[in-house]
C-alpha cells in the first residue's frame, strides 16, 4: 500500500463536517467585519517568502518547499500567505478598486518541520489583513474579530496574549539593549540563537530550547524602549480591548516568528492544546508593503491554524447530517423507477441516497437503517402498477401509500414539519 506523505493528512467524511462548520463559521465572521475573500497561488517565487517572511526567520532557513522549475526559476510552495497577499494588493492596485481594502483567504500552507500532534507540513489557514490604515482602533478591531472567531466556533478556555514591538525608530534601541544584556552569555545559548543575534536579535525570544529559557527570561522588555509614538499607539490599542470588555494577557515575550512585525502583535492561545498551543496570531507589519516594491501603506493581520482550531471545537460542534430519504427499489423492474424517484428528489432540495446493487428488500431496509434516513421510499410490485409508493418514516415506523405525483411534496412537507419551519 502507498501511504501518505509525512507530515500530510487526509480529512476523511467523519471529520469534514467541523472542517465545514469551521469555514463557514470564518467566511460569516470575514463578511461581518466588512472583509472580501480573495485567492492566491500556492506557487510563488522564492524571492517574494525571502524578502517578505524574512532571511532571518526559521520559515525561510530551514522550512521553505523550494525547487527549481523546467524554466529554470526557483519556485516556493507558500509557507503562509501574508507575502501572497500583500503582492495581490500591490500587483492588482486593489486600493484603487476597494474603498477599504480588507482581505481574508483559506487554504494550505506548506513547511518541512517536525510533525507533531496539531502541526504538519501540509497545514491550513485562515489569513486576514487589512492595507492602508494605522489607526490603533483596527488594530483592537481584527483582534476583537479573532477573539468572536474563537467564541463563535465555542472555543473555550482561551487566552489573548497581546505586546508592541515598536518601529524602526524604536527598535534598534531595543536590539542593542538586548546583545549589551546578553554579553558573554551568547556562548552558552543553542546555535540558532547563536544566528538570530547576528541578524535579528528579537528572534532569540522564539526559543524553544529548554535550557535557553533561564536566560532569555531575564532579558530586556521591548515595552520598555517603545518610542512615543509607538507608546501611545499601543495604548490607545489597549484602551479600546479595554472598551471591548475582552482581557488580555500583556507577554514580552510575543514577538511572533517573523522579521515584518511592527508595533502591536497578538496570539489566542488555546489551553488545552498542549506544546502548540496558539490557535492563531498575528500583528501590524506597516513597512512590508514598501519593502515587497509597492507603495508606503500599512498594514495589519492574522493567521490561524485550521487543524488546531479543528481540534479545539467542542466534541458537539457538529451535528452528522442523515440523508432526507433513502428509495428502495423491489425488483429489476422498479430500479430505473426507483433512480427518477431519487433523482425528483434532490432535484427538490432532498438529500437521497439509492441502493444500486439487486438486493433482497429487506437487505436494502437494513442498509436504509444503517445510513439513519428520515424516511424510506419503496417502489415496486402493486404499488408499482398503480402509479403508488410506500412512504415510511423511520422516526415513528408509520408507513402509507402516496400517488407517485404527491410524493415528492409528501416528503418535503414532512422535512420542513420535523425542522420547524
Amino acid at each position: 500500500m502507498i501511504s501518505a506523505v509525512r507530515g500530510t493528512h487526509d480529512i476523511t467524511p467523519g471529520e469534514v463536517g467541523r472542517w465545514q462548520r469551521l469555514e463557514r463559521v470564518a467566511r460569516d465572521v470575514c463578511q461581518r467585519y466588512g472583509y472580501h475573500e480573495i485567492r492566491t497561488p500556492v506557487i510563488e517565487r522564492e524571492e517574494l517568502f525571502a524578502k517578505g517572511t524574512g532571511e532571518s526567520t526559521d520559515i525561510v532557513q530551514k522550512e521553505m518547499y523550494t525547487f527549481t522549475d523546467k524554466g529554470g526559476e526557483r519556485i516556493t510552495l507558500r509557507p503562509e500567505a501574508t507575502p501572497s497577499m500583500v503582492r495581490a494588493f500591490v500587483e492588482h492596485s486593489l486600493e484603487q478598486t476597494l474603498p477599504i481594502v480588507k482581505l481574508y483567504s483559506m487554504g494550505p500552507m506548506f513547511r518541512y518541520e517536525r510533525p507533531q500532534k496539531g502541526r504538519y507540513r501540509q497545514f491550513h489557514q485562515l489569513d486576514v489583513e487589512a492595507f492602508g490604515m494605522q489607526a490603533p482602533f483596527l488594530d483592537a478591531e481584527i483582534i476583537e474579530m479573532a477573539a468572536q472567531l474563537v467564541t463563535e466556533l465555542g472555543i473555550e478556555d482561551s487566552e489573548l496574549v497581546v505586546n508592541s514591538v515598536g518601529c524602526s525608530t524604536c527598535r534598534p534601541s531595543f536590539s542593542i539593549a538586548l546583545i549589551e544584556a546578553l554579553g558573554q552569555r551568547v556562548s552558552e545559548l543553542c546555535g540558532d540563537c547563536q544566528r538570530r543575534i547576528q541578524i535579528n536579535p528579537l528572534r532569540i525570544f522564539d526559543c524553544k530550547v529548554a535550557a535557553d529559557q533561564s536566560i532569555i527570561d531575564g532579558l530586556p522588555h521591548s515595552l520598555d524602549y517603545l518610542c512615543a509614538a509607538c507608546h501611545e499607539h499601543f495604548k490607545a490599542v489597549r484602551q479600546v480591548l479595554d472598551t471591548f470588555g475582552l482581557p488580555y494577557r500583556l507577554s514580552h515575550r510575543l514577538v511572533r516568528g517573523l522579521d515584518y512585525y511592527t508595533r502591536t502583535t497578538f496570539e489566542i492561545i488555546g489551553q488545552t492544546l498542549g506544546a502548540q498551543d496558539a490557535l492563531l496570531g498575528g500583528g501590524r507589519y506597516d513597512g512590508l508593503i514598501k519593502h515587497l516594491g509597492g507603495p508606503d501603506r500599512s498594514g495589519i493581520g492574522y493567521a490561524a491554524g485550521l487543524e488546531r482550531l479543528v481540534m479545539a471545537m467542542p466534541a458537539d460542534a457538529v451535528v452528522a447530517t442523515t440523508p432526507d430519504a433513502y428509495v428502495v427499489a423491489i425488483g429489476e423492474d422498479a430500479r430505473l423507477s426507483a433512480q427518477m424517484l431519487a433523482r425528483d428528489l434532490r432535484h427538490a432540495g432532498l438529500c437521497t441516497l439509492v441502493d444500486y446493487d439487486v438486493r433482497s428488500p429487506r437487505s436494502q431496509m437494513k442498509r436504509a437503517d444503517r445510513t439513519r434516513a428520515s424516511h424510506v421510499l419503496i417502489v415496486g410490485g402493486d404499488e408499482l402498477e398503480k402509479g403508488l409508493v410506500s412512504l415510511k418514516d423511520m422516526s415513528t415506523s408509520e408507513q402509507e401509500s402516496v400517488a407517485r405525483g404527491d410524493v415528492v411534496d409528501r416528503v418535503c412537507q414532512r422535512q420542513r414539519d420535523s425542522l420547524g419551519t
